[in-house]
């Protein structure tokens, strides 16, 4: 396999249920175009060194014009569990700012302790809580820049 710079590298899926991943390749390593690569992968933006396997296989340089903007946001969780409830703090940094959800989950005191289910759902309802956020923000913005109140649907 022999790959230049801006060349892009796609992944087929080894299973049914498992999306085929792409990326830009940013460094060749190996001599006369030859692995190892770095690659940009597409649905994270993160970078890694990449030694292709049988499933991979170069799809021509990447246009110029397909990616403008790639930012990373990074989420966190934090999961506090006592009395039978558990509360989720969801973080969002987005590098300028940092957004906050809480959800929260209570256990029937009739049902088994599976702190797991309490995980998911205050995680859930916290993730909920921080998209409506981004919404609210997203409105607010927009109508800062039209001079007037803006709703978003959906």
């Amino acid at each position: 396999m022999k790959a230049t710079v801006g060349d892009r590298i796609v992944i087929q899926s080894r299973h049914v249920d498992e999306p085929e991943r792409d990326g830009e390749i940013v460094e060749v390593h190996g001599p006369d175009g030859t692995p190892p690569y770095l690659v940009r992968w597409s649905d994270d933006g993160r970078t890694a060194l990449l030694y292709p396997g049988p499933d991979a296989h170069i799809g021509g340089h990447t246009p110029a014009t397909a990616v403008h903007h790639v930012t990373a946001w990074h989420a966190t969780v934090y999961l506090t569990e006592e009395d039978g409830h558990t509360t989720a703090d969801a973080v969002l940094n987005t590098g300028s700012n940092a957004l906050h959800g809480r959800g929260t989950a209570y256990r029937n005191p009739a049902d088994p302790e599976v702190p797991e289910i309490g995980d998911e759902l205050a995680t859930g309802r916290a993730l909920v809580a921080l998209g409506r956020r981004l919404i609210e923000m997203s409105a607010e913005d927009i109508g800062a820049i039209e001079g007037h109140r803006v709703h978003l649907k959906g």
